[in-house]
């Protein structure tokens, strides 16, 4: 997905000279041609996340769309202060791209686990938060995002994602995509778990239920009117992404239904548990630590739907 968002930025860039991208010191091949084609827009700021948030702001306060680019963890822990004051308080069109969300840099032990930004930065006021599936959702999202009025994240994995679409779909800002109907159990997927999340739909459907598939690429903000009308059609949904199980898709969707008096259906979450993994091990290896597998989802699927 980093190759796919380095290629659409410069594209971007192209046809908008306000777009500015700037680069927490890493990446630097990857924008060879981003910085070949655009020196004077391209800004390697450095090991010093907090500085590249207030530089974005300003970037933005002057007119230019910056976009900004480094590991999700250090994009958000580092620098949550300056995203509510700088960004968020202001309502700034800045785009926050943190690389590697979830598990994707899981060899790298805990330090650069994101499993816990979705739930900090959908906290705070004015800000969107993305999370494509592919590369082709991220090329259709990235370009959305940069014609919002306020800040936005969007949180990509990192290399090697399987691609969902065919080619570029259809998707818009804070509306669900379709990928399979079902009225026994719809299954709401978040990121990069979507290959999986219709794997499991598959395996569900070997044995006669209905599993209706949608990525929510966009977790703030919520289609509500939407969430009534499929909490009315089926009688499971579940929530899969490679987030924390508190504040992630899964706690918006928790927290909506709370407030909701006719959301019929029962919500099963499905995500990473509240706990520090530290166990090493690639992506799937933490995945599988997780609970995150095709297997053990359709396993738990099952269980809730015979309660």
């Amino acid at each position: 997905m980093r190759n796919a968002f380095a290629d659409e930025i410069t594209t971007l860039a192209e046809t908008d000279s306000r777009i500015v991208l700037l680069s927490g010191d890493i990446g630097n091949r990857l924008f060879n041609d981003f910085k070949e084609r655009y020196p004077d827009r391209f800004y390697n700021t450095g090991v010093a996340e907090a500085d590249m948030i207030g530089i974005a702001a300003g970037l933005a306060l002057g007119g230019m769309k910056p976009v900004v680019y480094t590991i999700a963890s250090f994009a958000v822990y580092r620098a949550y202060e300056q995203i509510r004051v700088d960004l968020c308080y202001p309502s700034l069109p800045v785009v926050i791209v943190g690389v590697g969300a979830g598990l994707g840099y899981a060899s790298n032990g805990p330090t650069h686990h994101s499993c816990e930004d979705v739930a900090v930065l959908r906290a705070l006021p004015n800000m969107t938060v993305l999370a494509p599936a592919d590369a082709w959702e991220l090329r259709s999202l990235l370009g959305a995002a940069l014609q919002l009025s306020g800040p936005s994240y969007m949180r990509i994995g990192k290399k090697g994602e399987p691609l969902v679409h065919e080619s570029r779909p259809a998707i818009q800002i804070g509306r669900p995509f379709e990928l399979r109907t079902g009225n026994d159990v719809a299954i709401l997927c978040s990121g990069t778990l979507l290959p999986q999340s219709l794997n499991v739909a598959s395996e569900l459907e070997s044995t006669g239920v209905k599993t209706a598939v949608y990525s929510l690429h966009t977790i703030k903000p919520l289609d509500e009117m939407w969430l009534g009308r499929l909490f009315r059609e089926v009688k499971l949904v579940v929530t899969i992404e490679e987030h924390s199980r508190i504040g992630g898709l899964g706690g918006a969707v928790a927290e909506w239904k709370a407030d909701s008096f006719e959301a019929n259906a029962r919500l099963l979450r499905l995500g990473t548990p509240d706990q520090i993994l530290h166990h090493s091990g690639e992506q799937e290896h933490a995945r599988e630590m997780c609970g995150l597998t095709v297997e053990k989802m359709t396993n738990d699927i099952r269980q809730a739907l015979s309660k």
